[in-house]
């Protein structure tokens, strides 16, 4: 590794903990926006696309173009994040905040445990301990407020649907970093997964323009350029196990923000939840050279 890919890496971890913090802020935007939940993730992606095909194209210069192979590869994870943020934002007005967010972190485990799939190796006592305390954390975090309930079926079938989708795009995303620069990964998924949604949006009969566009440009913004953006540059640097841990960061932050904004409660129990999934990460981070190695020549 040269000392410039050296120093990039140094900032991966960091960058996936802003990452997360800015991705849970999409449930609360997708509720303040005043479009439908579908017509909010098309907003998401097309508010992107000019801001991130223009920094792809900088960013591919003198670099070698990826085979059409790989493109594809891409648009169909891009297809697979425009199904989960279909079924996602559905979800959050479907049922409890809590329940869509268990849910919809579903991916979490899943991609850690793809991530030992590629080590071909059994979690050690470090990672299987910090996956034990992050499942801990994360009951203790959302048991005070999730809530099992004819009333919610269908929104937490749909936020579970949305974690399996999200998973096939973070593989996807995976993959493609092995070989190519962050900028043009996301900019080919996000281009493919907006044109879907607004049919679907269409289709559902769903407000598409909105009147305010305040809270769908912050959701483009935080969600999909900063949080999605910094995501996709992490993933190139750190082992699927890191990232799916951290995304258990989001119900904390998520709790918080319920707290900000809207006097949800904040208890002990939630206290002691985000305390150890914080201690899961740094479990996690211990064995450092063997598990926060990147996927490919492209940082």
């Amino acid at each position: 590794m040269t000392a410039p890919a050296a120093a990039l890496h140094r900032f991966a971890f960091p960058a996936l903990l802003a990452a997360n913090l800015f991705l849970a802020l999409g449930p609360w935007l997708v509720r303040l926006a005043d479009v439908g939940p579908v017509a909010a993730g098309f907003w998401r992606l097309a508010l992107a696309v000019p801001f991130l095909a223009f920094l792809a194209v900088r960013q591919s210069r003198g670099r070698r173009l990826p085979g059409w192979a790989m493109v594809a590869a891409v648009a169909v994870g891009g297809l697979f994040f425009a199904a989960d943020l279909a079924a996602w934002h559905e979800g959050i007005v479907r049922t409890k905040l809590a329940n869509a967010t268990l849910f919809g972190n579903f991916a979490s485990f899943l991609f850690a445990v793809y991530g030992f799939v590629l080590l071909r190796r059994l979690p050690g006592p470090l990672q299987g301990g910090a996956l034990l305390l992050a499942a801990a954390g994360t009951a203790l975090l959302l048991g005070g407020s999730f809530e099992l309930s004819p009333r919610h079926v269908a929104g937490d079938l749909l936020a579970l649907l949305a974690g399996l989708l999200y998973f096939f795009y973070l593989v996807a995303v995976d993959r493609a970093r092995r070989v190519m620069a962050p900028f043009p990964v996301l900019a080919i998924a996000t281009a493919a997964g907006a044109a879907p949604l607004l049919l679907l949006a269409l289709a559902l009969g769903e407000p598409v323009l909105p009147g305010d566009w305040s809270a769908v440009v912050l959701l483009s913004l935080s969600s999909q350029l900063l949080g999605q953006g910094l995501l996709v540059y992490a993933i190139g640097h750190l082992s699927p196990v890191v990232v799916g841990l951290c995304f258990l960061t989001q119900p904390a932050l998520s709790a918080a923000i319920g707290w900000a904004a809207y006097d949800e409660s904040f208890t002990l129990g939630d206290g002691a939840g985000a305390l150890l999934i914080c201690v899961a990460l740094v479990l996690i981070r211990l064995p450092a050279p063997r598990l926060a190695t990147g996927g490919g020549e492209a940082h």
